[in-house]
């Protein structure tokens, strides 16, 4: 039983590929998605793994690592880890604009999805969902229009300028971004830049505007490529903006233990301490970079 809860952002600083391991379609490596909204998203499992895997590197004390996330498989004492992630849900995703190359597009049931966790996670946000009509968007900043509508991709949308979304804005750069000087550009454009589509609308380029690299297969004799040696893989783009629960509960060890209050102590330390995390794979073409942020109780 989880006694502490908070919500953790990912910030997506590269390409990343959380791979779904099964290609359905034209895409041999896409990436892993929801089943009832097909948006992008982490398995929790995998965002744990790839903690635990360098938790040193980022911070962490090497005694911590079982205590906290369980012990390997082969371990002659088995026990439950203390700490736990969910899936991460998409809040916002970077789509190409007529005016300021692009826009941080969100939608209703992302935002509603997003406040439920940051709710359970204590954390205090009483923005008003609004609803947008297919075909309709609403913005923060006019000057991302031409004669009164937005072009995004190659699609054109009527505007409306509610003040709420510029709270929400403000609210998700100061809570999902880092507050040093390097993030002070992305979280300016994030609290100016973000639009609301319609579910239906934002759900299109969830599923249509992510990043598809061609690779080819290299024959190592030969130096050049492979017949039928042609792939292609899936990323979430750079920019990219998700949100995870993060559980905790008492440490199971006999020895050394620690209350479910000072295990979230220490993961969240260790979390808003670390400048990048490597989520998913391809790390040695630079994909994976992600910044990531707990918030819980007004922190």
């Amino acid at each position: 039983m989880f006694q502490q809860q908070a919500a953790t952002f990912f910030y997506a600083v590269s390409p990343v590929h959380m791979g779904a391991g099964t290609a359905t379609g034209l895409i041999d490596n896409p990436i892993q998605r929801e089943r009832h909204t097909n948006h992008p998203s982490f398995a929790g499992s995998g965002i744990k793994g790839a903690l635990r895997h360098s938790f040193e590197d980022i911070g962490g004390e090497a005694e911590l690592i079982d205590r906290l996330f369980g012990p390997e498989s082969n371990n002659s004492n088995p026990h439950a880890g203390a700490i736990s992630f969910g899936d991460a849900q998409l809040v916002a995703l970077p789509v190409r604009c007529l005016k300021n190359s692009y826009v941080y597009a969100t939608c209703p049931q992302a935002l509603a999805r997003c406040q439920r966790l940051l709710q359970l996670a204590g954390r205090t946000v009483d923005w008003k969902i609004p609803d947008v009509e297919a075909g309709q968007c609403l913005v923060t900043n006019n000057d991302l229009l031409s004669d009164k509508k937005l072009h995004l991709e190659a699609f054109e949308y009527g505007a409306s300028e509610p003040a709420s979304i510029k709270d929400i804005g403000e609210q998700l750069a100061e809570m999902g971004l880092p507050d040093d000087d390097a993030y002070q550009y992305f979280r300016a454009k994030l609290a100016n830049d973000l639009i609301v589509l319609s579910d239906t609308d934002f759900a299109y380029f969830a599923e249509y505007a992510t990043l598809v690299e061609p690779h080819v297969r290299i024959n190592d004799a030969t130096g050049t490529a492979e017949g039928g040696g042609l792939f292609y893989t899936e990323n979430l783009p750079p920019e990219s903006l998700l949100i995870a629960p993060l559980l905790a509960s008492k440490t199971h060890t006999k020895d050394n233990a620690m209350d479910a209050k000072e295990v979230m102590e220490k993961i969240t330390t260790v979390i808003n301490g670390c400048s990048l995390l490597q989520l998913g794979g391809d790390a040695t073409t630079g994909r994976g970079s992600v910044t990531a942020r707990v918030v819980n109780g007004g922190v």
